[in-house]
């Protein structure tokens, strides 16, 4: 028996974090798979020692529009299989999404849509998260992990301030109601499987400083089929962690 420890990482560009002391971090934290969302980079623009970290297999879906989006996945483990993609049309295009098979799971490393810009994104990230649902509907007798930034805080004590925001995307109830049709289809947010106390975010904005204040959003998770839970040792946040607008996440699993 191993414990593999996954973390979760939306950087806000790569290249910015690694300038931010993202090698030393990776070395002295050494997961065993870290996944990273809005890396905002092709590998060739990021320096060799944060592009291909030693020890490391590299997996990306690059952005199409360059500085954008982007996501990619660093691991010891070799998966089996790694998709790009899902079956979604034309909604896969910005490089939101990497599906790596391994034996024992499937790891699905996703940063989801911000839907606060105007209308058509929301109805967008809101596609999103249906094709997204089916896809994973389609693949459920398998043990997943599903990660990344959702864009969504789920409950009132996933965000410093729940009635201020009830109508901003991000809280809004038509999107934490497709997080319960997630937890409904058989899934279990490992953070609160383990804490069920206020005040842990993952997400702050930096305009107004709101780290200082700790007035922040949890919208970076670790979804887990049920199937999973019992080897799930711990679920974790690292808002110690600095250099992007986001702090780490992960989980601990036995396999």
């Amino acid at each position: 028996m191993k414990t593999l420890r996954i973390i979760s990482w939306n950087v806000n560009g790569l290249r910015a974090v690694g300038s931010k002391g993202f090698p030393e971090w990776l070395k002295k934290e050494s997961p065993d798979i870290l996944c990273l969302q809005e890396t905002k980079a092709h590998p060739e623009q990021v320096p060799p020692q944060v592009a291909s970290p030693p020890g490391y297999g590299t997996f990306w879906n690059n952005p199409a529009r360059r500085g954008y989006a982007g996501v990619a996945v660093f691991s010891k483990k070799k998966p089996a299989k790694v998709k790009k993609d899902f079956p979604s049309g034309a909604l896969d295009t910005e490089g939101r999404a990497l599906i790596l098979d391994y034996e024992e799971f499937i790891l699905m490393n996703v940063y989801f849509p911000n839907g606060r810009m105007n209308p058509d994104r929301l109805r967008y990230k809101l596609d999103f998260y249906d094709a997204f649902l089916e896809y994973v509907k389609s693949v459920e007798e398998k043990n997943i992990i599903i990660t990344g930034d959702l864009n969504t805080a789920h409950n009132e004590i996933d965000l410093a301030r729940p009635k201020e925001n009830s109508m901003l995307s991000g809280f809004l109830p038509e999107e934490r109601a497709w997080m319960d049709k997630l937890i409904v289809h058989g899934f279990v947010d490992t953070f609160r499987h383990f804490n069920k106390e206020p005040g842990h975010y993952t997400f702050w904005d930096l305009k107004t400083r709101a780290r200082e204040r700790n007035v922040g959003w949890r919208i970076d998770y670790f979804f887990v089929t049920k199937s999973l839970i019992p080897r799930v040792k711990n679920a974790f946040i690292m808002p110690g962690v600095m250099g992007s607008d986001h702090c780490p996440v992960g989980m601990e699993l036995v396999i």
